[in-house]
Order: structure tokens, then sequence, then C-alpha cells
């Protein structure tokens, strides 16, 4: 049998396909070659959200920059204004701070480091700080201001002999001894908040129109308990280690007087036509997971919010004020008194919309005595009194200035991050290093 036919020999390889010569410049820099395609579909997705999102942050931080380098400059020239005779205090603001509902002082406290800081620091104006922990705490420091200012005009602030003077007072007489004079002009207040602007209000009330001495304490109610044998223990009485622990706070005023007290109380005599203007500043704080879309809004757009806070801070700086308005509340053409709604009733109005629930909520007795809060001012709404609101003044910038402060060019250098700056100075370095002269090479004559 003939053997079967051999099976053709394998064709020899083809010899390997030389490589496409690359780009030479990145070959010598050590680079590897670029690829010859994108990425793929969710790689780009990837990077174009990426991209996205830093470039709208850095952004919005660099204007937010801007706007509040624009308005510090508009009050800068403030801080060159020499003091009267040298001796002279420069004008003082009032700054009132306190915790927004749900949250902690230090959100407060950031909010305004971040945004009213850096343009009272530019103008060189000096300003205190009311600083309420608890809700109520602001309303009794007005309140009792106002008392203070009255007692002054009675008689009653005088300090008994044996009553050691404040601090306020020794740095008072200290002034007054070397002939340095107060300052005699218009101050101001800044209130920051729609929770603090109610008490701020409150206070006023409290201050100018309600009595100079505290009413009674009410009697606590205490259950009647019924008698027990001498060496027995009642039945209900808890032993001395379960008592709840003293606050270390100090108690708060209670008011000395309420809302429905206005209409019946009547105003001093000697109290001012024109109160200390006051400038409300917006501070938006909303807490949830459900409302984390708006909160990124508003991350996104800080350049908008602290634009609007450095108007309102500038006003104040410049001292640039007008009077409160009456807002009819109805469409009728004469309304009547009840139908008037006061501005001071709407300022910040749409912060309360993102308060958490608990702060409607009315505490029982129990939990009122546990957070010391003596009056709940948030929870209700403004009452104003017309001869309170009358001789009320606001903050507002005035057009010239406002025309002015848009006028003003922030340069680059000012606003951009460390990156950029880095990279600025690294190329002015390189620019300096190159374009310095170099002179001729002289060597030693004594050297032969």
């Amino acid at each position: 049998m003939a053997d079967p036919t051999p099976p053709p020999a394998a064709p020899a390889s083809a010899p390997p396909k030389a490589p496409k010569p690359g780009n030479q410049a990145l070959r010598m820099m050590g680079l590897p070659a670029l690829p010859s395609k994108l990425p793929s579909r969710n790689w780009m997705i990837f990077w174009a959200i990426s991209t996205t999102i830093t470039a709208a942050i850095i952004y919005d931080k660099r204007e937010k920059k801007r706007a509040t380098a624009r308005w510090a400059r508009t009050v800068s020239h403030l801080s060159k204004e020499p003091l009267q005779d040298g001796l002279g205090q420069v004008r003082k603001l009032t700054i009132y701070l306190s915790n927004p509902p749900g949250d902690g002082f230090r959100v407060a406290r950031d909010h305004y480091t971040e945004y009213v800081k850096p343009i009272l620091a530019a103008s060189g104006l000096d300003w205190e700080f009311v600083q309420g922990r608890r809700e109520g705490d602001v309303r009794a420091v007005v309140a009792e201001r106002a008392r203070k200012t009255r007692r002054g005009w009675e008689g009653e602030g005088e300090r008994a002999q044996d009553q050691e003077p404040t601090r306020e007072e020794m740095i008072e007489n200290i002034r007054k001894t070397r002939g340095i004079e107060d300052y005699s002009g218009v101050r101001g207040d800044v209130v920051i908040g729609r929770h603090t602007w109610k008490e701020y209000i409150r206070g006023l009330h409290e201050g100018w129109l309600g009595p100079l001495t505290a009413p009674p304490a009410p009697e606590p109610i205490t259950a009647e308990t019924p008698e027990t044998p001498e060496g027995e223990k009642p039945e209900g009485e808890k032993p001395a280690e379960d008592a709840p622990p003293i606050s270390k706070k100090p108690p708060q005023p209670r008011p000395y007087n309420t809302t429905n007290d206005y209409p019946a109380e009547t105003l001093p005599l000697l109290t001012p036509n024109e109160f200390s203007p006051a400038a409300p500043i917006r501070e938006p704080h909303i807490l949830g997971f459900l409302n984390t879309p708006t909160r990124l809004y508003r991350f996104f757009n800080r350049r908008k919010l602290a634009d609007e806070i450095g108007r309102e801070v500038a006003a104040a700086c410049l001292c640039t004020y007008r009077e409160f308005k009456d807002l009819p509340s109805s469409e009728s053409e004469s309304p009547t008194a009840d139908d008037l709604k006061y501005e001071q009733q709407t300022e910040l109005a749409w912060e309360e919309k993102d308060w958490i629930k608990a702060t409607w909520k009315e505490e029982t007795p129990k939990e009122a005595a546990e957070s010391g809060v003596t009056e709940k001012v948030r929870a209700h709404p403004i009452v104003v009194d017309s001869r309170v609101a009358s001789r009320m003044r606001r903050f507002e910038i005035a057009p010239q200035d406002e025309a002015r402060a848009r006028g003003i060019v922030i340069p680059e250098e000012e606003v951009e991050g460390w990156t950029k700056g880095s990279l600025r100075q690294l190329y002015r370095w390189g620019v300096a290093k190159a374009s310095k002269p170099k002179g001729p090479i002289i060597g030693d004559a004594d050297v032969e």
C-alpha cells in the first residue's frame, strides 16, 4: 500500500512588522507613546463629571474671593481717616451672633469669619460681640442694654459704694482720666440670621417698653404628697444620687413683659427719635439628607451670597441708612392699622422654611427647665409696636457707593489659588533667571 502523501510544510512565519515611529520628542524625554484611541465610554463619563465639578468649585471659590475683596476695597479708605485730636475712639459696631436652629455655635462663627469679618477688618472699625449660645441670650442682652440707658436717665444706674465696678466701668473710668473721648456718632448693629433678628426685635421692645424692675418669679407648682410616718421613705422619692445634675450655665433672665403687653405700656419721654441702625445679614442654613439638592445648589453659588452679604456689611461700615418701610398686607387703598405690615417682620423671612421641625415645637415645663430657655422667641411671629418700629433704622448702601464698588477691578493674583499662584511664581522666576544679564568672565590678573 502506498504511503499517504505527507502534509504540506507549514509556511514560514511572516517577519514582524516594524513598529511605527512615534513622537521623537516624547521618546527622548522618556515618556510613553500617546494612546492611539480615546478612552472607553465609562472613563469619558468619569473624567467629564469630575472635571466639571472641579471647575465649578474652583470658579465659585475664586469669584467668592473676588466679591469679598471688592467690598473690602470699597470700605478700605475708612481705615486711613485720622482720629479726632489723636485721642478719640473709632466707631464701634455691635455684632449679634447666635447658633442656628438645630446646630451649634461653630457654624455661625464660621459664617461670620468667611463672609463678614474680612470687610470689617478692611474698614478699620472696631466691633464687639454679643454671642447667643442658646435661644433667648441675645434677647436678654439687647433688653438689658436698653434698660441700662433708661436707668441712667432716671438716676437709677448709680453704683453703690460697696459694689465692685465691672470691667466696662473700669475701662470707662481709665479713658476719662486720660482724656479719651467716647465716639459720639452713629454706631450700628449687625444682626446675623433670621433667628437672631427675631431675638433682637423682641429685646428692643422689652427694653424700651417694659418695666425697669424684674417681675416676681412665678412660684413653682408642687404636688401634694401624702404624709408618711417618721423613719419611712416615700415611694416616689428619688435618692440624692439620681437627682438631675445642676447646669453650669448662668441662668437666663426672665422677660420683663410679653408681646401682649405692648399696647398698654408707655414709651419713656426721653426715648431718642432714632435708634441705632441695624443690618440684618442672611445666614442660609438647612439640614437633612433630602435637602441635599438645595445644599449643593447653595454650595456652588456661594459667590452670590458673598456679594449680597458684602453689600450689607459695607453699608454698615459706610453708615448709610434709611427708615424701615410700612408694607400694607391687604390690597385696599386705605389699609387700617391691623392691615399694616412692617418691614421688620419680613426681613429674612425665607430662612424660616429651612428650620428643623423641633424649632416650632412647644417645650414642656420640664424641657424648658433643663434647657434654661425662659422664652421661646423663634417659634412665634414677630410682633412690632409702631412706636418702636418708627424709630428703627436700616443700613442700606448708597447708589454712588455701589457704583464705585462695581467699578473696582480685583487683579487675578489676589483671588487665584495655590496651584496657579505657584506656577505663576515659577514662570516669573524662570523668566527673571533667563533674562539676567551675564557679564564677561574675568580671571585673576595675578595668575600667569
